[in-house]
Parts: structure tokens; C-alpha cells; sequence
């Protein structure tokens, strides 16, 4: 049974034997590196960089479900690059325009 899916898999049009398979496969890498980049602090964010992998995301996110074969990798990297990209661009705006600036105490 194991085998007969793998088979299934490996014979897909979007399988491991196409770029329909690899390029969202390494896409990844930028949904992993965003992710990565929620430890950075907000002001070290770029808004036209998160406005792009948001974007992005959004956009290939719905060519991913009308095209043929339906490519459900390329999906899910699409959903998660939107959602981080959101994410990223909700903190820096919350840091920019909704925080408090707190004055900073010189220390003697």
C-alpha cells in the first residue's frame, strides 16, 4: 500500500520528477528564513521586503488552486509565506506606529 502511493507520488505530474515539485519545494527556504526572522527585532524589518513575500504569497496562493495539475505544495508554501509576511508586517507596525517611545534614562 506504502509503495503503491509513493508510486502514485513519483508518477504525479506535479511530482518529484518535475519543477512543479522542486521550485516550491525550495521555496520553503524563504518561508523558513521569514520564520527565522521572528526573533529579529521589529525596527530591523523592511516593509517593501514583507509587502513582497506577503504579496507573493497572496498571489501564487490562488494561481496554485486554478491551474492544472492542482499543485498543493506550491499552496501550502504560498499560505505560509502570506501568513509569516502578514505576521512580520503586523509587528513592525505595531512597533512603529503603536508603541509607546520610551525615553531612555541616562545612567551616571
Amino acid at each position: 500500500m506504502a509503495s503503491s502511493k509513493l508510486q502514485a507520488l513519483w508518477n504525479h505530474p506535479a511530482g518529484p520528477k518535475t519543477i512543479h515539485f522542486w521550485a516550491p519545494t525550495f521555496k520553503w527556504g524563504i518561508s523558513i528564513a521569514n520564520i527565522a526572522d521572528f526573533s529579529k527585532p521589529p525596527e530591523k524589518l523592511s516593509y517593501p521586503q514583507q509587502i513582497a513575500v506577503t504579496c507573493t504569497g497572496i498571489i501564487w496562493s490562488r494561481y496554485s488552486t486554478v491551474i492544472t495539475p492542482k499543485n498543493w505544495n506550491l499552496f501550502s508554501v504560498n499560505i505560509v509565506m502570506a501568513g509569516t509576511g502578514l505576521y512580520q508586517l503586523a509587528r513592525k507596525a505595531q512597533h512603529d506606529y503603536f508603541s509607546e517611545a520610551q525615553p531612555a534614562i541616562a545612567e551616571e
